[in-house]
């Protein structure tokens, strides 16, 4: 792929990261001064820029806990910043998790808790309840993400086996006031879906966990099963007195991140339509949707003129077809995309996670246009071996087309841009 091209890919990508950088998005959402103490509690992958954008703006006395992804640290004066594992939590996950509790501990109604929510939260607070233990809430989180289900159905599930997820996070600060502030990474910005909602609770109880697992052919273990069915409680509900004086606020979102990649793109002379900034389904066979729409535009003109830049974002699936293989579902689109697009010439294509990191490499995603699929058989690699393992990354890296950013200190989920000349 020309260097022009991905250069201009990637501003179109950095252009939606900017839009949600946590110093600018807190600006317009920052809570009154409480007569008591402030408490800051957070979690998500781009939590400890969040939460170090929140001390420069408050500018005044803070003191709490946040729990971001191993290596996603940012440096913060009064609050503690805890690494742990993403997206399957372990040990330090959980202790952690505790410390976010002692923090809520001894709280009177004159005290504040802002809450600094991102994705990736889920993960990183583990709290398995009685009766269960970390091993299982391990093997929830492997089930869940092997299953190819919508976050939606994942919460709803996640959210009834867990001490801190579905707004108990909250309920546990109560009678101090929560001020929840999110980055939405969620197909329709839905904040109690957001990380679980550890301070949103949400409508949803055991019979509709029950109902995502039959419908989605979750493999839940006996063990997660039988606890479900035989919990004493649902999540707590939305009236719930603990929450009566709470506020919840978006802060940043797939939507207006889109937006700005549009705009930028105007602002080269490049026309971009935006499809959805809430895409949700199999990544593979999403990209053969988008990669017909290509097609049609590249050919007939239709339903958008050429030059056009499609941009799209929200959170599709991979359900995993075996074990060994390595990417995230930005890159298995891409595989499935550059594959539909073989030989095609004038189109060109960036997918990423805005976070910097897609699934289990280092990468955020990939580039791919009409010779990609050429360029990995040069390589040694067959593409539809490497995604029927659910290897892209491996194609991708053979190619010399990985994406590779870092982390970029925030979350609103996929980026796509398709670039029709």
């Amino acid at each position: 792929m020309p260097d022009d091209t991905r250069a201009f890919l990637v501003g179109l990508f950095d252009a939606a990261v900017a839009a949600a950088d946590p110093a600018e998005a807190l600006k317009d959402h920052l809570p009154e001064k409480p007569a008591g103490k402030t408490v800051v509690i957070g979690a998500g992958k781009g939590a400890a820029q969040l939460a170090a954008a929140f001390e420069e703006a408050w500018g005044a006395p803070a003191e709490g806990v946040v729990v971001t992804r191993y290596g996603y640290a940012a440096p913060c004066r009064g609050l503690k910043v805890i690494e742990a594992a993403h997206p399957v939590p372990d040990a330090a996950g959980e202790a952690a998790t505790r410390e976010v509790f002692a923090a809520l501990e001894g709280l009177t109604e004159d005290d504040l808790v802002v809450a600094l929510i991102t994705g990736g939260g889920s993960a990183l607070l583990a709290a398995p309840p009685e009766g269960l233990t970390l091993a299982d809430e391990v093997a929830l989180n492997e089930a869940l993400l092997a299953s190819g289900a919508p976050i939606s159905a994942m919460n709803a599930v996640r959210k009834q086996v867990s001490r801190v997820k579905g707004g108990r996070l909250a309920a546990a600060a109560a009678p101090a006031r929560v001020v929840t502030l999110v980055v939405s990474d969620v197909p329709g910005d839905d904040p109690a879906q957001v990380a679980s909602g550890p301070t949103v609770p949400s409508a949803t109880g055991r019979a509709e966990a029950m109902a995502a697992i039959r419908t989605y052919g979750i493999d839940l273990p006996e063990r997660l099963q039988a606890f479900l069915r035989d919990a004493p409680e649902d999540a707590p509900a939305p009236d719930g007195p603990a929450f009566a004086r709470n506020a919840v606020h978006v802060i940043a979102s797939a939507a207006r991140s889109l937006e700005a990649a549009q705009a930028r793109a105007e602002a080269q002379g490049v026309p971009a339509v935006i499809l959805s900034d809430a895409v949700e389904g199999e990544a593979r066979e999403v990209a053969k949707v988008h990669a017909a729409l290509a097609r049609e535009v590249a050919s007939r003109d239709r339903p958008f003129a050429r030059p056009v830049v499609i941009l799209s974002g929200g959170e599709t699936t991979v359900t995993l077809r075996g074990k060994g293989g390595r990417g995230g579902r930005n890159s298995e689109f891409l595989l499935s995309l550059a594959m539909a697009l073989e030989g095609c010439a004038g189109i060109a294509a960036l997918a990423a996670d805005t976070d910097g990191i897609d699934g289990s490499e280092d990468n955020a995603g990939a580039f791919a246009d009409g010779d990609t699929v050429a360029a990995m058989r040069a390589a040694g690699i067959d593409p539809a071996e490497a995604l029927g393992a659910n290897d892209a990354w491996g194609a991708f890296d053979a190619a010399g087309l990985l994406f590779v950013p870092g982390p970029t200190g925030t979350n609103v989920n996929d980026f796509r841009a398709i670039w029709v000349r």
